[in-house]
């Protein structure tokens, strides 16, 4: 199988493997006193120490993931104004229903010059929600700057930041949010672990209740050896960023320069390097997906978080593209296991795909 559906789920890395191993045989609780407990508690507290060193964050709280995580922070303020891009993962969206909406470019790039008319519209500030890097699209959101003008309302922002781990610069000071959520298995880390990052210490209304754990803010037992690998992981993803990013750049460029028929989506604008969304002319998403999965290669069309419901996409509907372009458009995302070989295959099964449609129209 060539696995192109990184956005999905990442492939353990080896390093976070190795820890993930090391630690998961040793028994206890991390809120135990004892030496055991102090042994998987101090694991813990060293990613924690981790993640603040590489961010900037005053204080990092772990959950089960990311929409876990996107939900700690929009609950805590659904009280007051909220305002979502309407191209947000859908955990973000369904967590703040009810929101305001920002609108997106042709491209699927936050309309700057809309959110500062919305924000003029409120009275008392709130919580703005805009992602780093889009899911579907790949995306860059204009981040910092959303964040300057929310700030010049008295606006909290918060930014889904799962996609963008290895893609771009993730510190406080580049990204100037207040709030930052991760997900480990996005990074090349284990499923079942991610994090609220804070720029300054903050306490959250907890969803889940129970023994106090993280700060009062998501009680339960911590899982030490799914939060150490997901820092290793982070830290991995981190370090290689900028060889990384241009090693994937180069199979981006060759993926969509043999792809002339092909519609890139968000192809004008700033994107991460490890993801293409592309649109094939006259053939519908779901035939496309059942094609490349018989010939070994794993793809998807939209996001994978669904429960594996093929819908049309938000994203693609919020650019304003048209129903046939919407329906025929997949996602391809790479990672650290991409090779120059799964590329060329992707290219050559794709052309194969669309000629054979042709063949079917022509006939």
């Amino acid at each position: 199988m060539i696995y192109l559906d990184y956005n999905a789920s990442a492939p353990l890395k080896p390093g976070a493997k190795e820890v993930l191993l090391k630690i998961v045989e040793e028994a206890g609780n991390p809120s135990s006193p004892h030496k055991a407990g102090r042994q998987l508690r101090s694991y813990i507290d060293e990613t924690r120490k981790l993640f603040s060193s590489f961010t900037g964050a005053k204080k990092v709280v772990f959950t089960s993931g990311g929409t876990e995580a996107n939900g700690l922070v929009l609950k805590a303020f659904a009280t007051g104004p909220l305002l979502v891009s309407e191209v947000e993962h859908d955990c973000v969206l369904k967590h703040a229903e009810g929101a305001h909406k920002i609108p997106v470019t042709s491209e699927g790039v936050v309309n700057l010059g809309a959110l500062e008319k919305i924000l003029d519209s409120f009275e008392a500030p709130g919580l703005l929600s805009i992602m780093c890097v889009n899911n579907e699209t790949g995306v860059i959101q204009p981040v910092k700057e959303a964040a300057q003008l929310a700030h010049a309302k008295g606006w909290k922002i918060h930014t889904d930041a799962c996609q963008a781990v290895g893609a771009m610069p993730l510190t406080f000071e580049a990204l100037g949010v207040d709030i930052m959520t991760l997900s480990s298995h996005k990074c090349g880390g284990p499923i079942g672990v991610g994090a609220v990052l804070f720029r300054e210490d903050a306490h959250l209304q907890p969803v889940i209740l129970g023994g106090g754990q993280e700060f009062g803010m998501r009680s339960g037992t911590q899982s030490a050896a799914l939060i150490a690998a997901f820092g290793k992981a982070f830290k991995d993803a981190v370090e290689i960023r900028t060889t990384e990013t241009k090693r994937l750049h180069q199979l981006q460029q060759e993926l969509e320069s043999c792809l002339s028929e092909a519609i890139v989506y968000g192809k004008n604008v700033s994107r991460a390097s490890h993801v293409s969304c592309l649109g094939m002319p006259g053939v519908p998403a779901d035939l496309q997906l059942m094609a490349f999965d018989l010939a070994g290669i794993a793809v998807s069309a939209g996001s994978a978080c669904s429960s594996g419901k093929m819908k049309d996409s938000h994203v693609l509907q919020a650019m304003d593209l048209p129903e046939e372009e919407v329906k025929c458009a997949i996602r391809v995302s790479m990672g650290w296991k991409t090779k120059t070989e799964d590329i060329q295959k992707f290219v050559e099964t794709w052309k194969h795909i669309y000629s054979q449609q042709s063949l079917k129209e022509a006939s």
